[in-house]
């Protein structure tokens, strides 16, 4: 039997039917479902203009870099079809199934800063007009020097390849992806964190006027923030993804970056990332402020720990709709089991 959160393509589906997962839509319609909002200024409160704090209960951001100004120009999968396709590192692969089709992968995705609706992402990127470029990428927090990073030049700086990964998000669906990036600790390194640095927190853009989900959302703590402790972050799997199926990363992905940490449930990875924050102490994140009781700070994929509302212990292919038996780290515990000991 399907779990009880599947919705109809392309419905957004109301408060009086949504459950905990969703909590957040208590005091809005559905996220997706709000097109414009005449007169709000580019940036929400809890992200002010000049890069200072935030308000969202963080801490050591006084003197990070000012954001970016608004992305004007080309798109990212424009300016970057030349560096893709990338060789694959053969290390990790997935034998016991194949690979998603791309046009599941890249039509079936959460990305509430548009949509609720797992199946309008894509169209939704349209309608808003979400830029990417340019872009650039904030260190902030216990760095020997916060710095603002081009993309543009940081893509061709560190070394791409490819990667063959389950993906298993907390909704029990998972699909298998080639993912083109660079594994996060190369940034880390260039970021040049403090040794009282332990923990990495992950801001995401928070650009209201193309990412009109976030109008739906009063309650919401936008922008999407999450974090991992130093130790995973400078794990091998922990992975940058810039590309998709030997293609740039299309935004209704996550584009023009985003994180992929395959032994972990999905949210925590986070889309069209904007700041990296080095901080001495486990920081807030999105899902649990949101919902304590249904999500965690680690979200490793447990199949013996179910959701509140629903078993972890088996998953739905979004290639077909079959049901597989989850794997305790995804499959990934030789890597990572030695984290949690």
């Amino acid at each position: 039997m399907p779990p009880g959160w599947r919705i109809a393509e392309r419905e957004a589906t109301p408060e009086s039917r949504y459950l905990g997962r969703r909590a957040f839509v208590r005091a809005a319609a559905a996220l997706g479902l709000v097109g414009t909002v005449g007169g709000c200024t580019q940036y929400m409160v809890g992200q002010r203009p000049d890069g200072g704090t935030l308000d969202v209960g963080w801490t050591g951001d006084s003197d990070a870099p000012p954001p970016p100004p608004p992305p004007t120009g080309d798109t990212w999968e424009m300016q970057h079809a030349g560096l893709y396709p990338v060789a694959r590192n053969a290390t990790f692969s997935v034998p016991e199934r194949p690979v998603t089709p791309e046009d599941k992968a890249t039509t079936y995705n959460n990305f509430y800063e548009f949509t609720s609706s797992k199946t309008y992402v894509k169209e939704k990127v349209e309608l808003d007009k979400f830029t990417t470029r340019p872009w650039t990428v904030v260190t902030s927090g216990l760095v020997e020097t916060p710095q603002v990073l081009e993309f543009d030049e940081l893509v061709r700086k560190l070394p791409l390849e490819e990667r063959l990964y389950r993906f298993r998000c907390v909704e029990a669906w998972a699909m298998t992806v080639p993912w083109s990036g660079f594994v996060l600790s190369e940034l880390i390194k260039l970021a040049k964190p403090l040794s009282s640095a332990r923990y990495v927190r992950f801001v995401t853009a928070n650009k209201p006027i193309e990412m009109t989900g976030i109008f739906g959302c009063p309650e919401c703590p936008f922008p999407y923030h999450e974090a991992m402790r130093m130790d995973e972050a400078m794990n091998e799997l922990t992975f940058v993804a810039t590309g998709i199926y030997g293609k740039a990363l299309p935004r209704q992905n996550g584009a023009p970056l985003r994180l992929v940490i395959p032994w972990k449930y999905g949210f925590k990875g986070a889309k069209s990332l904007f700041r990296l924050d080095f901080l001495d102490k486990q920081p807030a994140t999105f899902w649990p402020r949101l919902s304590p009781g249904e999500y965690d700070f680690l979200a490793n994929v447990d199949p013996d720990v179910p959701h509140p509302r629903w078993s972890q212990a088996r998953e739905m292919l979004i290639d077909d709709g079959n049901y597989v038996d989850t794997m305790k780290y995804n499959g990934y515990g030789q890597y990572v089991a030695s984290l949690y000991g």
